[in-house]
């Protein structure tokens, strides 16, 4: 053998063992994502079933704070009547020279709520309660009944289709309060308020008070009582 001869032999079987290595540390890392995939899989599917629904479920945990009493303050108003109400609110909002599949809102919403009607009493006068020497008739003039602010139940108001634009939804990944209702919030409460004005709130709540009142001092001894309500008398 001269030595421009040159000699190849085939590599020990340990180092075609050592070069398949890395293709089997690959598998294992996918085999853990498999079986992991798989955990979560069998997770979701059998905490639909009975029994097993606390072992998966989620959990939810309140760390709030404790409330905190900011003020107090007295009340003197009768609150006489409280009515119960609902709007369908439709709102949308356009950019002007753009389509709506790129720019543009619309929701459609369920308000619900109520709104209180009251007398307040304290601001009677001494003028305004007037009783005779055998105190048996006794005249009462009270201020109008008004309304309270509408207030929405969340339990039962809800929106019920949203719409939004693509530069709406991808701003809404970067909102810390995506997709707010507060704009539909305000409006269904506006509604609401009107309904209630254009309802006969404020009449079933003077004449409760004015029930009220008789049967108060009905019972102790009064044969006539007369509520009046401005210059209109009941």
């Amino acid at each position: 053998m001269t030595s421009s001869d040159v000699t190849t032999e085939p590599a020990p079987h340990g180092d075609r063992q050592r070069t398949a290595r890395p293709s089997r540390g690959w598998l294992k890392v996918l085999g853990a994502g498999a079986a992991v995939l798989a955990l979560l899989f069998a997770g979701s599917r059998l905490s639909l079933l009975p029994g097993l629904g606390d072992f998966f479920g989620e959990e939810t945990r309140d760390r709030s704070g404790p409330a905190v009493l900011k003020s107090i303050q007295d009340m003197s108003s009768y609150e006489a009547a409280s009515g119960n109400f609902q709007v369908v609110v439709d709102l949308e909002k356009d950019t002007k020279f753009v389509p709506d599949a790129l720019r543009g809102t619309r929701t459609l919403f369920v308000g619900a709520g109520t709104v209180d009607a009251s007398v307040d009493l304290g601001k009677v006068t001494e003028g305004g309660v007037v009783v005779n020497e055998d105190r048996t008739t006794a005249e009462l003039r009270l201020p109008r009944a008004v309304l309270g602010e509408p207030a929405l139940d969340p339990d039962r108001s809800y929106a019920v289709s949203k719409q939004r634009g693509l530069l709406d939804r991808l701003g809404d990944l970067f909102s810390d309060n995506p997709g707010s209702e507060q704009a539909v919030n305000k409006l269904a409460a506006q509604h609401i308020s009107e309904a209630a004005k254009e309802s006969e709130l404020t009449a079933r709540a003077e004449k409760n008070t004015a029930d009220m009142l008789k049967g108060l001092l009905g019972s102790l001894g009064f044969e006539r009582v007369t509520v009046r309500y401005g210059d209109d008398q009941e």
